[in-house]
């Protein structure tokens, strides 16, 4: 889309029948008119992206905000909530409520900073750098050694504190305590309290993938869909390629062109622990045990921050966790589109080990009906995708590893190389962009956009970047 705004001719291969990969929208079929997202479904970038800021998103797909941003269920009817409101959420963490506050408040009350810092290129002086920014990026640092070691049980004294701040951390996919799961801990659950909260598009993910194609096709760009890329020779004459793929399908489809010592280091780049998908359909909302869990967009499933623990540190070990961490979204709680004749979809992942071939569906039932008694009773359909079927539908996530590459520390930075450049890829005019290049995974358009950069001015000779609002 920046290539295209550029004055450039654009074209787009795309494999699948379809646009927009992990953050589609489908029909899959198992209740009439109920769509299901395939992936992503809540949206914390949707509006703190500085791309999204630039494109204007919110101007363009109406983001709904739940009154909860997510929420951690417990044993015995009880839970932790952060509601997108801080201080409800303070209040209702009783003695924990100040040390709450205390980790979070300055990124929910200055979200640029903490995004500056943690969704830069991490080669250069990241955008959106305010007077304000130097003391945040310290703040950030210093909790991420905190919340990245054994130091982390100082904080808390509450299980439901330590658990909700846990729950976000294990969207890395990573053994906790770690830095990789803490500064997403600290990334996710800042912006989960600041002005957009964590939105769910009406409509679903696609509503977003529908606005970046418009405005694609609206300066002159092309897709193509059905249309895989395994040789150079599917690729049509180009000046410059983009690659919106993990480093090994780059090397898969280039081969010898890709230089010996280029080729080796981005071989090495690694992939990470897995996912696997269950989605549902309702016939109503889930029965939570505790009632403002079911005012959350996101539920984090698992128990305790020791229950969470273990369960990471089994999947680490490629074994299947007991009682697995899962993730759980019901967009109908913010969107009412979303419920269709009675019927409403529930969006699901469980962590599992890399390739792992299992059918996750019982697992994932079983821990929702632990804090949510009679799940079962409300469950219409559902559909499940084990981790090694994953990427059928997306490419990139090989052995259902939804982030394209191992969320480690050394990772984050040299990702995937730890060259001054990390979309390039050691062939001239050929560039990479997808989640396994800075700032990682998430949708926020930064990989590509922080590549377009790069294409402009290196295969260009264009050093201004065109205004992507108009």
């Amino acid at each position: 889309m920046t290539l295209a705004r550029a004055g450039l001719g654009v074209l787009v291969l795309e494999a699948q029948a379809t646009v927009g990969g992990g953050a589609r929208t489908l029909d899959l079929g198992l209740a009439d008119g109920v769509l299901h997202d395939l992936c992503s479904a809540v949206h914390p970038m949707a509006w703190a992206s500085p791309f999204f800021e630039a494109f204007g998103l919110e101007r363009r797909v109406e983001l709904l905000v739940p009154e909860a941003s997510y929420a951690q269920p417990l044993d015995g009817g009880r839970a932790g909530v952060a509601f997108h409101d801080l201080e409800r959420t303070v209040d209702a963490l009783g003695p924990d409520g100040a040390a709450w506050r205390s980790l979070l408040g300055r990124f929910a009350e200055h979200p640029q900073d903490v995004v500056a810092v943690a969704l830069g290129d991490k080669r250069s002086v990241p955008p959106g750098v305010g007077a304000s920014t130097p003391l945040s990026a310290l703040r950030f640092g210093l909790g991420v050694l905190e919340q990245g070691t054994p130091a982390w049980d100082a904080r808390f004294r509450t299980d439901e504190a330590a658990a909700l701040l846990t729950g976000v951390a294990a969207h890395s996919i990573t053994p906790l305590p770690s830095f990789a799961g803490a500064g997403t801990a600290l990334l996710l659950a800042g912006l989960a309290h600041a002005r957009g909260g964590w939105p769910i598009p009406r409509g679903g993910s696609q509503a977003i993938v529908d606005a970046l194609v418009a405005d694609l096709t609206a300066h002159g760009g092309t897709i193509r869909t059905g249309a895989p890329v395994r040789t150079r020779a599917d690729l049509p004459p180009a000046r410059a390629v983009v690659f919106d793929t993990t480093p090994r399908t780059l090397i898969d489809v280039l081969g010898d062109e890709v230089p010996a010592r280029a080729r080796r280091a981005l071989a090495a780049f690694p992939y990470g622990n897995a996912a696997a998908k269950v989605d549902f359909v309702l016939s109503g909302p889930v029965p939570w045990a505790h009632p403002d869990v079911g005012r959350a967009g996101t539920v984090h499933l698992g128990g305790t921050r020791a229950q969470l623990v273990a369960a990471e540190h089994a999947v680490a070990r490629g074994e299947h966790a007991e009682h697995p961490v899962v993730l759980l979204s019901d967009p109908a709680v913010v969107d009412a589109s979303r419920e269709v004749a009675g019927r409403r979809p529930l969006w699901t992942y469980a962590h599992v080990p890399a390739g792992s071939p299992r059918d996750m569906t019982d697992a994932v039932t079983a821990q929702i009906e632990r804090f949510a008694p009679g799940f079962r009773d409300v469950v219409v359909a559902s559909r499940a995708i084990p981790a090694a079927e994953m990427a059928h539908h997306d490419a990139n996530y090989v052995g259902g590893d939804i982030a394209a590459g191992a969320a480690t520390l050394y990772r984050m930075f040299a990702r995937p190389t730890p060259w001054l450049d990390p979309y390039a890829t050691g062939v001239d005019d050929v560039y990479l962009c997808s989640a396994s290049t800075p700032p990682g995974p998430g949708v926020h358009g930064l990989g590509g956009w922080f590549a377009a950069r790069r294409v402009l001015r290196s295969t260009f000779g264009v050093r201004e970047l065109p205004d992507l609002g108009d």
